[in-house]
């Protein structure tokens, strides 16, 4: 098989950048979608493609932010998105499927972690609906454009998916709230997403990854305490997760490797790191090297596609089976 989830010797190391991994690639004429492009990874991810060619649409929460930090970098349009209001993400679906674009690379890149409880929606826990409903419904909407640009969809997880894997009885935290297996729950849901996205777009030309790009200091742990964000960096420091700390620069080469690698060609439904596809982590593995069996399990890759497609009301694939 050539989605088997092993390592394929790619070259690259964990602290490889954007630019070295895109080092010979040329990515003219090309279009790229790369949500939350505009700050930490997300923009080093954009101004990597941008500098190798790509046309970079970059849909934002904050668009007067994103016009700032990327609006500036040629090749590169900004436009708004909210993931997790579902109106936000259909509205956004419609005016680029209205330009007619097909779509060669899709990078789910946006998320929050360990957020303090907070309901979106119809009450739906908000990691979870903002890392993974929001892009499976901007993914599914946006599917015509992806089919014809027959290019790679990039889901952007972490070592986190190891804290959790999906409460199929209170997905929603109704029963009690912990910030850190919700984030969990959310990263698992972004592997368990391009797992099956893969089985289902591969026969129309399209292949999709999961990641984790790495242990980096970005806005996203805004909602971290300060004895929390000093207890993840000693537990790094002393090596105990078996992490090292990257740059924004590094922490976006893996995302960017998954997108645009020909060593990737004719494989899918795999979850890398380091630029290069990850090892099965070793049996109560927690924040280490590898990916837990949870996220790799292609029965739970499919339950959680129907329930993600029962609560957003969208599915691509419906008609397929």
């Amino acid at each position: 098989m050539t989605t088997r989830q092993h390592k394929i010797g790619s070259g690259f190391v964990a602290h490889s950048t954007a630019a070295d991994v895109l080092a010979g690639i040329d990515l003219s004429g090309r279009l790229a979608i790369v949500t939350g492009g505009y700050s930490g990874l997300g923009l080093e991810t954009t101004r990597a493609l941008a500098a190798a060619g790509a046309r970079v649409v970059v849909p934002a929460r904050r668009r007067e932010v994103a016009e700032e930090a990327a609006g500036g970098i040629d090749g590169v349009e900004v436009d708004e998105l909210d993931l997790a209001d579902q109106r936000s993400v259909t509205a956004f679906a419609e005016r680029f499927l209205g330009t007619g674009r097909a779509i060669d690379l899709m990078i789910g890149n946006a998320g929050i972690m360990a957020a303090p409880e907070t309901r979106v929606g119809p009450g739906w826990e908000s990691q979870f609906a903002v890392n993974h409903l929001g892009h499976f419904a901007l993914v599914n909407r946006l599917w015509p454009a992806i089919r014809e640009g027959r290019g790679r969809v990039v889901s952007v997880s972490s070592r986190g998916h190891q804290l959790s894997g999906i409460r199929w009885d209170d997905v929603h935290f109704e029963r009690g709230y912990d910030k850190w297996e919700a984030y969990g729950q959310a990263k698992t849901a972004n592997v368990l997403f391009a797992l099956h996205l893969d089985s289902l777009a591969r026969d129309a030309g399209v292949r999709a990854f999961s990641l984790h790009p790495g242990t980096i200091r970005t806005a996203l742990g805004r909602h971290m305490s300060e004895d929390e964000i000093a207890g993840l960096s000693t537990r790094i420091d002393e090596g105990a997760s078996g992490s090292v700390w990257k740059t924004p620069e590094q922490g976006a080469a893996t995302q960017v490797w998954a997108a645009t690698s020909p060593q990737l060609d004719g494989m899918g439904g795999l979850y890398c790191e380091d630029c290069d596809i990850a090892e099965p982590a070793e049996p109560g593995t927690v924040l280490g090297y590898g990916v837990n069996t949870w996220a790799t399990d292609p029965d739970q890759a499919a339950r959680l596609w129907r329930l993600s497609a029962d609560l957003t009301g969208v599915d691509a694939f419906a008609t397929a089976g």
